[in-house]
């Protein structure tokens, strides 16, 4: 095997493009073709590729060399950079090629059990087996490079508008934040555990009644939760908290943070200000609090026109305070069949719903699946007010609203995918403010907190705390792009009173407060400046930006769905005697 002595990287195999310059360049083989007197190897590298070039007048030894090559092999080339005979315009390097007079194998390589192609056919799961090798593939190696791009954007604009980078602690007291936390043991305290931290909340509050004034960090954050498309059970925000700043001050900021973002990393202007829409709004417009802008299909109202419709769906669900609401798929009543809409309906009644009444308007005239309970005339009415034409579906939900808006929300995203509604290249950010600070619990009808218990309601609402909680409504927010919600943020209690009653709010008893906050409850008494921050999701950001399917294509080494890594198998048993140290003793479960 050769070693790199004598030799030094002048170029990556991308930057390889004027002639004449002689370069020495190191990657991988991603292909290599013998052609008897002639052998061409594509070289590869985090850049892209370049051709090597090696013929009849190359030192024998060298193309000896090169014809023992194979894909994957580690190799180092020296030479000139020559114009190519047969251009390839597909790649940036297409027009030159390397005439090497210094060659080195550095490492050979086994065949690789999946082919390492910008797109493989192999399963996701061997390609997470082998992550090592799935990350040589251009389209991770370009993702993971967006990541590192919007890393460090956000830490060069947070830097020039006056934030301090303070790390907080990866072990910290377990507290209640929504999801199960990751905990670990102590060895010197038996039976006593750190958890590793949900996000810095609580710590970058502290920072702020110490004084540090503006804060940022991006933060490791761990959630023993189910994951799914976009979700890790460890994640990266780019989290941050202000001290003397009301809703505006913090979002404006972190749009001039998008702005700067979208004109270094993706070479495209972004409008301001965002549009910004209340959770009540998002709801009854969209079904969802965190709407996808690109198109439109908004939910309407069809309660008023139906109130006196005797089909029993409608009447019953008016009569319990619900409401009848519709979506209306434009020009969608070929592709929507009968067959189609019964899989629409099988989905529906999936996640909540009783069922999905239709108007689906083919012919001259439309075919209502309630039609028979419908006086004359009021089809008519319900096809004008939503603006329905030949050609239109009308899917219909009648429920309590809690239920209705959801499931209408839900079943407008999947329309738009089955439907090829959402455009390719397109970023539609939005705000959605004013968050309901209680949400009422259907089993035991108590009204619980919405948000962690540190979120501060808005100023007018205060008097209907103990009075009205449906009235309720917080400074809190959060950032959408196309309907993913990529950060939560809120302003933050900073009276020591308030704060007690939240914490009640959330069903703490005055011992647990003490023994789970009772240290940010005491700093709130030296003084606390009113405070604000959020946490945008790094992972979720790229993973967007890059229009990938997955969190799993922007992180280097994710989870699967069962929460495990399939390259080291983790998580795994470990030896009885390193339990015996912390204290632990497993059993089998039932």
């Amino acid at each position: 095997m050769d070693t790199m002595q004598g030799l030094k990287r002048t170029h990556y195999c991308g930057e390889v493009l004027e002639a004449g310059k002689i370069v020495t360049v190191g990657g991988f083989c991603d292909t290599v073709r013998n052609k008897g007197g002639i052998i061409f190897i594509v070289l590869r590298d985090r850049t892209g590729v370049v051709q090597l070039t090696f013929d009849d007048t190359t030192d024998k030894e060298i193309f000896e060399k090169a014809a023992s090559c194979h894909s994957e092999y580690v190799v180092m080339a020296q030479g000139e950079v020559r114009e190519r005979e047969s251009k390839n315009d597909k790649i940036p390097t297409g027009h030159v090629e390397i005439y090497v007079t210094d060659f080195r194998i550095l490492a050979k390589a086994q065949t690789p059990p999946f082919e390492i192609t910008p797109e493989t056919k192999v399963n996701e799961e061997l390609r997470l087996k082998y992550r090592y090798l799935d990350l040589r593939r251009a389209p991770l190696q370009q993702n993971l490079i967006l990541r590192h791009k919007i890393a460090q954007c956000a830490r060069e604009y947070f830097y020039k508008n006056g934030f301090l980078e303070i790390e907080t602690p990866m072990m910290m007291k377990s507290t209640p934040e929504g999801a199960r936390d990751y905990l670990v043991p102590s060895r010197v305290h038996h039976g006593e555990f750190y958890a590793l931290p949900q996000s810095p909340q609580i710590y970058k509050q502290l920072l702020m009644v110490a004084g540090y004034d503006r804060y940022i960090q991006l933060a490791r954050c761990f959630r023993d939760e189910d994951l799914r498309a976009d979700r890790q059970p460890e994640f990266t925000q780019i989290d941050l908290e202000m001290s003397f700043v009301d809703v505006d001050d913090i979002l404006d900021l972190t749009e001039g943070f998008l702005i700067e973002l979208f004109e270094k990393v993706m070479g495209r202007e972004l409008k301001t200000p965002l549009p910004r829409l209340t959770y009540t709004e998002a709801m009854n417009r969209f079904g969802s609090d965190k709407p996808d802008l690109r198109f439109g299909m908004e939910l309407q109202d069809l309660s008023d026109i139906v109130k006196d419709c005797a089909f029993p769906v409608f009447a019953n669900a008016l009569a319990e305070g619900g409401t009848v609401r519709c979506v209306v798929a434009k020009n969608a009543a070929q592709k929507l069949t009968r067959k189609e809409i019964d899989k629409l309906t099988e989905m529906v009644r999936g996640i909540g719903a009783k069922g999905l009444a239709y108007v689906r308007w083919v012919d001259e005239a439309p075919a209502c699946s309630f039609g028979k309970f419908l006086q004359e005339g009021e089809l008519d009415g319900i096809l004008k007010a939503v603006s329905a034409e030949q050609g239109d579906v009308v899917l219909i939900v009648a429920d309590k609203t809690s239920v209705t808006l959801p499931v209408l929300g839900a079943l407008r995203n999947h329309l738009a995918k089955q439907l090829e509604l959402i455009p390719a290249g397109e970023f539609n950010f939005l705000w959605i403010t004013q968050f309901p600070f209680f949400e009422k619990d259907e089993e035991t009808g108590e009204w619980l907190a919405m948000h962690h218990p540190f979120t501060m309601p808005m100023d007018e609402c205060l008097p209907y705390l103990d009075s009205a909680p449906e009235k309720v409504f917080a400074k809190a927010y959060d950032l959408v792009l196309n309907g993913t919600e990529l950060c939560s943020g809120s302003i933050r209690i900073t009276d020591y009173e308030l704060q007690q009653k939240m914490f009640e709010a959330l069903g703490l008893t005055p011992e647990e407060i003490e023994a789970k906050f009772g240290f940010l409850v005491q700093a709130y008494r030296y003084g606390a400046p009113p405070h604000g921050g959020l946490g945008i999701g790094l992972d979720r950001l790229a993973m967007v930006l890059a229009e990938a399917d997955s969190l799993r294509d922007v992180v280097a080494f994710p989870k699967v769905q069962n929460a495990r890594e399939l390259m080291s198998g983790c998580p795994s048993p470990v030896e009885q005697e390193n339990l015996d140290v912390l204290g632990i003793a497993c059993t089998e479960k039932e």
